[in-house]
């Protein structure tokens, strides 16, 4: 696909396609409706392509059955098709092997508009549900997720700070303000990694391991963002392709288009180092493809090709 935009690209893939899974209550919505920019709920559709009333839906769950299947697509921005897998957590094994099939075809899919892109799993940081469940466990332990990279997300990193506070309060009485932040900080990092989380998803029996760890905290305030998620995304997939297909969907995150002009510039830096000659009309278009909303960029695409 050389010499190709990411306009083009998107017309050949079609949507980045991310399987997001987690707990009840793990903030899931939340994640989907920030990186779509949106406060709506989705549009969802069977595997036919026919949309689902939203009471179906509804209703369909409490019922305890949920189809991952179904594609759930967001009107703010239609390039990200979102499948959900819930339910397993509370020891449904049909919910879990309905999981494991779904990734299986997907991952193993013959046409890449067809192939899962990436998966998020979402791991909670609130007091009521912080241990690594068994859940956890039979994913990293049991899923072939090939190909497609993993991302942990660990959701409501902000409630251990309080716990934090809490635990400290005396020892940090009459210190600066500072101070006593950078201690608590402290302290959450302690209280994180006694909860051995990242040491159970890196384990060596992990049949999947992730390729990045992602934060996330205070989702609910107005001014906060995936944009982390999405560039951890971006970089963990191996093909170049996928990832102007991903870079496409962000109209407005300017910083991740710069990232990946300075990680191709590095690396055209490397394959080049020491030829005599340069085809520099490449080079900048390798460069310059990364910038896809930029209508300057748009018409030199044009005159390109």
């Amino acid at each position: 696909m050389a010499n190709i935009n990411p306009e083009q690209i998107r017309s050949i893939i079609g949507r980045f396609r991310v399987l997001i899974i987690g707990r009840a209550n793990a903030g899931k919505t939340t994640i989907l409706q920030k990186v779509c920019n949106t406060t709506d709920e989705p549009d969802i559709y069977d595997v036919k392509g026919n949309k689902i009333n939203a009471g179906v839906v509804e209703a369909t769950i409490k019922r305890g059955n949920h189809d991952i299947t179904n594609e759930m697509v967001f009107k703010s921005n239609p390039g990200f098709v979102f499948h959900d897998s819930c339910g397993f957590e509370a020891g449904s094994e049909e919910e879990f092997e309905s999981m494991k099939r779904f990734v299986s075809e997907r991952v193993h899919a013959t046409k890449l508009e067809e192939g899962l892109h990436a998966i998020w799993y979402c791991i909670p940081m609130d007091e009521s549900s912080r241990t690594f469940q068994r859940s956890e466990e039979k994913f990293f332990f049991e899923c072939d997720t090939g190909h497609v990279p993993v991302i942990a997300v660990f959701t409501k990193f902000e409630a251990l700070r309080p716990v934090a506070y809490g635990e400290i309060k005396n020892e940090i009485q009459g210190v600066s303000r500072e101070e006593r932040s950078k201690r608590i900080a402290q302290r959450v990092e302690e209280l994180f990694t006694k909860t051995r989380v990242c040491d159970r998803l890196c384990d060596p029996g992990n049949r999947t391991r992730p390729k990045f760890h992602v934060r996330l905290e205070n989702m609910n305030k107005p001014n906060t963002n995936c944009n982390v998620l999405l560039e951890r995304t971006t970089f963990a997939l191996d093909s170049e392709e996928l990832r102007l297909c991903l870079v496409s969907t962000q109209q407005s995150n300017l910083e991740l288009c710069i990232k990946c002009a300075v990680a191709t510039f590095v690396g055209r830096a490397h394959q080049t180092f020491g030829l005599l000659r340069i085809d520099y009309e490449v080079y900048q278009y390798d460069i310059a493809k990364w910038f896809p909303h930029l209508k300057l960029v748009r018409s030199w695409f044009t005159k390109l090709e």
